[in-house]
């Protein structure tokens, strides 16, 4: 599992990104680079990570479902994943 800090620094970011969408995307719209530059780092939706859901792993992850995939193996094979089945032929 990852560090509890830096889930919540994650976190932290996602929050940020949403306060500033909408001035973010008025200044692009018009075109004001310098007051783009004054804006937080954070605020920006570049630098937000996907992670795990459950554990917080960076890597390894399933957009789909929005968990690692050995979360999701582990969910798959204790049937919690609805539709989803080990292959076999």
């Amino acid at each position: 599992m990852a560090r509890k800090s830096i889930i919540a620094r994650e976190i932290k970011r996602q929050k940020m990104v949403a306060k500033y969408a909408k001035l973010r995307a008025e200044l692009k719209a018009n075109g004001d680079y310098d007051a783009l530059d004054k804006l937080p780092k954070n605020s920006s939706r570049v630098r937000l990570h996907n992670r795990c859901q459950l554990t917080g792993r960076p890597k390894g992850y399933m957009r789909q479902f929005g968990v690692s995939r050995v979360t999701f193996r582990e969910m798959a094979l204790k049937g919690l994943i609805p539709g989803v089945t080990k292959a076999s032929w």
